[in-house]
């Protein structure tokens, strides 16, 4: 049965999504702000259908539930949507996502060494999913491409269940992305970009600690947002940026102002998600010199890509302020 839960997850997120989009006067609204490519007004409730599909399909093996996965996750989609709501102080949601994080650490049972680097990969994993979230179809890719290739490593070491759970959430997304790709009609928010972030690191977790892939390999499935995020932050915080504050300084967010747009912008970034978690795959088997190798590689590819487009956007910057000279 739990081969369903797929198709499940997809159905169920798919018609939810229709549901939401339809019925607009009863949604969450996103109003643009300082951090928004959008201009207009866009439901964000997506993130309920989200959680309703992964769930939906998940039923059909709930005797192989990680309740250390489960249950913080679900703490986390009420917290988030209670904050899509009512916008919560940054410190009451960064608790939130810190117990989920330790309740991790006691479901797996860490040795004591990993324990710090862990919690903290946890939390800004969770964190950083939902800086990512701000182009149409980007967080919803990223979940197909990422969580499909850690279902793909689960069946590689014939554990059915672990895949299909993995293939639920990246099934879900799929769902969502009929909506959410652009022209997007909805957006998951936080009830969805917080547990889809916190997901990709339990599961990794999860899946590093049962020896199905190294430590780096959801690092490296998900680099397409750790990358950018990372970077971002030490950027500002270099900057003496106000890191709470709203922006536009992610490198997707500055590829749709220059021009690329938001269709443009998710299929480069989809075909940066594929080549990610598919040389990762590939070098599960490698041994570890050669992984050191593709792990070298990817630094390199990301630095040679921000580099471009840092230089890309200073001409852009400069060019604005000429025609506004003019």
């Amino acid at each position: 049965m739990s081969h369903y839960s797929p198709l499940i997850a997809a159905f169920v997120t798919l018609l939810l999504t229709l549901m939401l989009t339809v019925n607009k006067g009863a949604l969450i609204q996103d109003i643009p702000n300082d951090r928004s490519l959008h201009t207009e007004p866009i439901p964000r409730s997506g993130g309920i259908a989200l959680m309703a599909g992964i769930l939906s399909g998940w039923m059909l093996m709930i005797q192989s539930w990680a309740w250390w996965i489960v249950l913080p996750v679900l703490g986390l989609f009420v917290l988030s949507l209670v904050d899509d709501m009512r916008s919560l102080a940054a410190g009451t949601r960064l608790v939130g996502h810190f117990v989920a994080a330790l309740i991790v650490l006691f479901g797996t049972m860490l040795d004591w060494l990993w324990l710090l680097p862990v919690l903290l990969f946890i939390v800004w994993m969770t964190n950083l999913y939902n800086f990512m979230d701000g182009s149409d179809g980007l967080a919803g890719g990223m979940a197909l491409f990422g969580f499909s290739f850690y279902g793909i490593a689960g069946l590689m070491h014939e554990d059915e269940a672990f895949a299909m759970m993995n293939f639920s959430v990246g099934a879900a997304a799929l769902g969502f992305l009929y909506h959410n790709f652009y022209p997007a009609k909805i957006f998951m928010g936080d009830a969805g970009s917080i547990p889809l972030g916190f997901l990709a690191a339990a599961f990794g977790v999860w899946g590093w600690q049962q020896g199905y892939w190294p430590f780096w390999f959801p690092i490296l499935v998900f680099s397409p947002f750790v990358a950018d995020a990372t970077l971002t932050l030490l950027k500002r915080a270099w900057r003496r940026e106000n890191l709470s504050q709203a922006h536009r300084s992610h490198y997707y967010q500055r590829l749709v102002q220059m021009g690329w747009g938001h269709r443009n912008t998710a299929i480069v970034e989809y075909l940066l998600m594929f080549l990610a978690g598919a040389s990762a795959l590939w070098g599960i088997g490698l041994d570890a010199q050669w992984q050191g190798s593709l792990l070298a590689c990817w630094v390199t590819i990301y630095l040679g890509l921000t580099t471009w487009v840092d230089r890309r956007w200073r001409r852009y910057q400069a060019g604005k302020e000429n025609i506004t000279d003019k």
